[in-house]
């Protein structure tokens, strides 16, 4: 069945919608912010919902944050003008408040049952969410699209910020069990006094602090899909629990004499190497071969050169958005700076670095200063076919394949005597401090315009 998420910060209204999409089956998520919704990955959805008034926030940017998913918006009678601009934008359809539930029912319906229109747009065999045609990429597509429907365990091994999380996304998506839940944790980021209580649950009085019963997440994964990042982190005792669950499908709660049965596909993530750690006594053996009945291997980014930019502009897009910063583009030397790094901290590094940019850069053009990469991680970029110079074009100076600081250099002698500071700034996309600062930092002495008072 279909994952809707919808993006409303009235709890009542959230909520009632929540309940009246899950009676029919639907899998719902809900968020109160545009910061909540993002964190929740809204590419991974079907369908987003979201008011256009929420609090402080403009609906409207929902659109470029869930891009190619279809949104539907919310609005009441004051807010139609804006309503039409969002249809105007891309939104599927709109729903007048206070809701109806027939309404709403009818129109969700209506929206999901045409054609996915992210599907004319992602390359055949891509999984939703996921960037990259490069051939490594296309191993990786072809072994989800084969393991995806096998319902077995799954190693997911790669770097971290590689996308592990995605991959998990993408079997469970296009498994048996899609309509069933999907349960992800972090087993680095639970203290490791917590982890079995966290992943087994406990019952009251189990332990101090224990006031009620509660699920454990592989109980609560029960018919869907148990998603385990980082497993390498996992406690010895933890692991004995585990490997029960894989071999007999047994989980009891700390505290409990009572044994429950769940059906749970396992999907483990890590960026160890887990033979060698069963081999030091950190991880159990027999768990490794459990967990790797099927093994997927996420390239770095670094091993991924033809789709290093195409992942930096869909990136850069939604930073630009979220920063209400449209319009901005990677300058040349941005760009071979982004092709030439080594991204030790792969596609979250990468959009870190671009997060920094947009907030920092002063004209139209993010540059390689405002990235702030370590110059000692730079290397040679790979040979590539030529890009536009930018500015250079724009402005009809030559291309000689110049550096950043040569290209300033060359624009600036040869348009001081021509333009004022104010106008070079501009041409060049920075401030005048800027300006003033590059000169001292490269020499270049200012000369008086040429200009004469009319």
């Amino acid at each position: 069945m279909s994952r809707i998420l919808i993006v409303e910060n009235e709890a009542s209204l959230r909520q009632a919608l929540k309940d009246l999409l899950e009676r029919q089956a639907y899998h719902v998520a809900i968020a109160a912010s545009l910061d909540a919704a993002q964190a929740l990955a809204p590419q991974t959805f079907d369908l987003v919902i979201c008011d256009l008034r929420l609090a402080g926030e403009d609906g409207t940017q929902m659109l470029a944050l869930s891009a190619p998913i279809p949104v539907l918006v919310m609005t009441d009678h004051s807010s139609l003008r804006k309503a039409v601009i969002a249809l105007k934008e891309g939104a599927v359809d709109c729903i007048a408040k206070p809701v109806d539930d027939d309404d709403v029912l009818a129109t969700v319906s209506r929206v999901l049952s045409r054609p996915a229109p992210r599907e004319a747009s992602r390359p055949s065999g891509v999984p939703r969410g996921m960037i990259g045609e490069c051939a490594a990429m296309q191993r990786v597509y072809e072994r989800i699209r084969k393991t995806a429907p096998a319902d077995v365990t799954v190693l997911v091994q790669g770097e971290s910020g590689t996308g592990k999380e995605l991959v998990a996304r993408a079997l469970h998506r296009q498994s048996r069990r899609t309509k069933a839940p999907l349960i992800c944790v972090n087993c680095a980021a639970i203290p490791e006094t917590l982890i079995e209580s966290e992943l087994f649950g406990h019952e009251k009085g189990a332990f101090t602090g224990a006031n009620s019963a509660r699920t454990g997440l592989v109980e609560a994964a029960d018919g869907g899909t148990l998603f385990l990042d980082e497993i390498g982190e996992l406690p010895l005792d933890a692991q004995a629990r585990l490997l029960r669950v894989l071999q007999e499908g047994e989980i009891r709660r700390i505290g409990s004499v009572e044994t429950r049965y769940v059906d749970v596909r396992l999907i483990a993530a890590t960026h160890r190497d887990l033979h060698s750690l069963s081999r030091s006594g950190e991880f159990r053996l027999d768990l490794y071969y459990r967990l790797n009945v099927m093994q997927i291997e996420l390239p770095p980014l670094r091993e991924r050169e033809d789709d290093i930019l195409s992942i930096a502009q869909t990136l850069l897009e939604r930073a630009c958005t979220r920063h209400a910063r449209p319009g901005l583009r990677l300058s040349r030397a941005a760009r071979r700076d982004i092709l030439g790094y080594a991204w030790p901290g792969n596609v979250r590094e990468l959009e870190n670095a671009l997060e920094r940019g947009v907030i920092l850069a002063e004209g139209y053009l993010i540059h390689p200063d405002d990235l702030g990469l370590p110059l000692e991680r730079r290397q040679e970029p790979p040979a590539a076919s030529p890009e536009p110079s930018d500015a250079a074009e724009e402005d009809g100076v030559p291309d000689d394949d110049l550096s950043l600081e040569d290209y300033f250099q060359h624009f600036v002698l040869e348009h001081q005597a021509q333009m004022s500071e104010t106008e070079l700034a501009q041409k060049l996309g920075i401030s005048r401090k800027c300006l003033w600062e590059r000169r001292q930092r490269l020499g270049i002495p200012r000369k008086k315009s040429a200009r004469r008072p009319a």
